[in-house]
């Protein structure tokens, strides 16, 4: 990287790269730090969210404003129900949103800006709890509290001290300690979870089975005795690269697929091809998984094994195959 890169910023490599490093160090020690402000303030601020009726209104100015609103996505998403309420439009109309058995989770580093100093006393007379997250713990917001969670910092990592670098890391840090001790009281599951994440990668990956991927209009199969013709057209008719062999009772004897065929025709002396059946190369004892398992189970079974497709069962019967590319599609792998 050269000099002329980096419009005003004559830095030489080794000096962007020991600003990075430094920079990186500087907000995992403030990060590390955090542990030291865990008292019985943040026990009894748990304890209150825990067992509230309504609400967290998270609120903040400036950067701290924009972690409060990730704190509230992070808490609607594991079983706390959160707002983000701006501290400035909320001295102008918006305070409104605090509702009867709400609480306050109020985000600043100084704790004394003009705004939370407004704000501030207008939550008091409305008689709901407040919760300061705040590094300078003498400041106003820390002193009208009812609970104060130390989000304190020494230094910010921008080498002027000035912009929220290093506060708002820890701010984030602290909302997802939060959270996930929020989520483990309440006995947050993972089928929770997916309540509230649907229609994304992480929601399928907990709840979209196997079954609900099956085109039921799609069953590649043939008999045991059934010959080499038939076992193309079947495979190449459903593009599912593989066909399953059953019995004359319905029930699965194996699979075939097209590699199958490929190390069929490579064989030395060739096998004569109006001759051989299906049960000559089909592979006994397939891969199977069952309809009601996760669709991410049988992404699991596919990778472990190298395979691109699975037979699935109900009870045992074969009612299915499913293809990787059925979970591709879905967004469940990437």
């Amino acid at each position: 990287m050269s000099k002329d890169s980096l419009a005003g910023a004559p830095l030489e490599r080794e000096e962007l790269l020991l600003l990075a490093q430094n920079t990186i160090r500087t907000e995992c020690a403030a990060v590390a730090a955090l542990e030291e402000g865990l008292n019985d303030d943040f026990v009894r601020a748990l304890e209150l969210i825990l067992h509230i009726k309504g609400r967290v209104i998270c609120t903040g100015i400036g950067k701290s404003a924009i972690i409060a609103q990730k704190i509230v996505a992070t808490f609607n998403s594991t079983g706390t129900p959160a707002v983000f309420m701006h501290a400035a439009d909320a001295i102008h109309g918006d305070l409104g949103i605090i509702q009867p058995d709400d609480v306050v989770l109020c985000l600043s580093k100084s704790g004394e800006t003009a705004e939370i100093k407004v704000l501030v006393p207008l939550i008091q007379m409305s008689g709901t709890p407040l919760i300061a997250m705040v590094s300078n713990t003498q400041s106003y917001l820390a002193q009208h509290a009812n609970y104060v969670l130390r989000a304190t910092v020494d230094h910010e990592a921008c080498p002027n001290n000035l912009a929220p670098t290093s506060s708002t890391t820890v701010q984030l840090v602290l909302g997802d300690v939060l959270a996930v001790c929020l989520l483990k009281a309440r006995g947050f599951t993972p089928q929770d979870f997916a309540k509230y994440h649907p229609g994304g990668a992480l929601g399928k990956r907990l709840y979209l089975r196997v079954e609900d991927l099956l085109d039921g209009s799609t069953l590649p199969r043939v008999a045991q005795e059934d010959p080499l013709q038939k076992v193309i057209v079947e495979i190449s008719h459903n593009l599912l690269g593989a066909t399953a062999v059953v019995d004359s009772n319905g029930a699965l004897c194996g699979i075939i697929t097209d590699g199958d065929l490929r190390r069929m025709l490579q064989r030395s002396p060739a096998p004569s091809l109006t001759d051989t059946r299906a049960v000559d190369i089909m592979t006994a004892n397939p891969k199977t998984i069952d309809a009601e398992a996760l669709a991410i189970d049988a992404f699991s079974l596919m990778e472990r094994h190298k395979i691109t497709q699975l037979i699935v069962l109900r009870n045992g019967r074969y009612v299915g195959m499913i293809h990787i590319h059925d979970l591709l599609r879905e967004g469940i792998v990437g």
